[in-house]
């Protein structure tokens, strides 16, 4: 990949994306959190562009799920996962913020979506199981198992259907070779006009092709090539010698 340092304008007014732009709307309490967060404030500031197939990174405590999850829930879906159509809520603990924003909608046909989130996976697999029409017996399976089902039963409707597909964190609790074909799959995905949103600290995730790469930090948001990542640089570091972090 080039070192050269993209863009954040990735589509253009006529885009066929379910999703084109995410804006800030005036108003409100920005006091408190998340407003006081840097990509937050940048996000209802300048608002973001997305790609065919965006990925956000960063350090735990950036904002990362805090944008995936209010872009979600400006879409129609749950903060707790599942479809436009298929919305379980046990505990609400989002954030406001997607009462701050806006999305632009491109001109796509297709308004089906689907949230997969690594923390509230569990609560996401009961019910599928509890409600007509479930996918399979989840619990049955391993969590990395489970995930990869579901996600291919998802990924199957949305190459027929078209839509918008979210995911917080998939690599949890998947192994280097099922985070391997998720790439894969994520680039077909692309390829068949199915958009994409996710936030992760996988360097293999991030490496999918085609990926438009944003790093938030505590300032805000930037447009990044996957060699500049610092998770790159401390994924290789770690490889060529674990002893320099003290594990020894």
């Amino acid at each position: 990949m080039s070192a050269s340092r993209p863009s954040l304008t990735f589509v253009t007014a006529f885009s066929s994306l379910p999703v084109r732009e995410v804006i800030g709307e005036p108003g409100g309490d920005d006091l408190g959190w998340p407003f006081t967060m840097g990509p937050i404030r940048q996000l209802l500031r300048d608002g973001l562009e997305l790609s065919e197939l965006t990925v956000l990174v960063g350090e735990n405590g950036v904002g990362k799920s805090t944008v995936i999850e209010a872009i979600a829930m400006a879409y129609g879906l749950s903060a707790e996962g599942g479809s436009t159509y298929v919305r379980p809520s046990e505990r609400p603990t989002e954030s406001p913020l997607h009462e701050r924003i806006r999305l632009v909608r491109g001109l796509s046909r297709s308004r089906w979506g689907y949230f997969l989130r690594a923390e509230t996976m569990h609560g996401l697999l009961t019910f599928l199981e509890q409600n007509p029409g479930a996918d399979g017996p989840y619990h049955e399976r391993s969590h990395g198992q489970a995930f990869s089902e579901l996600l291919d039963a998802k990924l199957v409707h949305l190459s027929r259907r078209g839509g918008f597909l979210v995911l917080d964190e998939p690599e949890a609790g998947l192994s280097f070779l099922t985070q391997v074909k998720l790439a894969n799959q994520l680039s077909q995905l692309r390829d068949d006009g199915i958009q994409v949103l996710m936030a992760t600290h996988s360097p293999i995730l991030t490496a999918t092709p085609g990926a438009r790469i944003v790093e938030l930090d505590e300032d805000g948001f930037q447009p990044r090539a996957w060699n500049e990542l610092m998770t790159v640089a401390l994924y290789r570091r770690f490889l060529a010698d674990p002893g320099y972090f003290g594990l020894e």
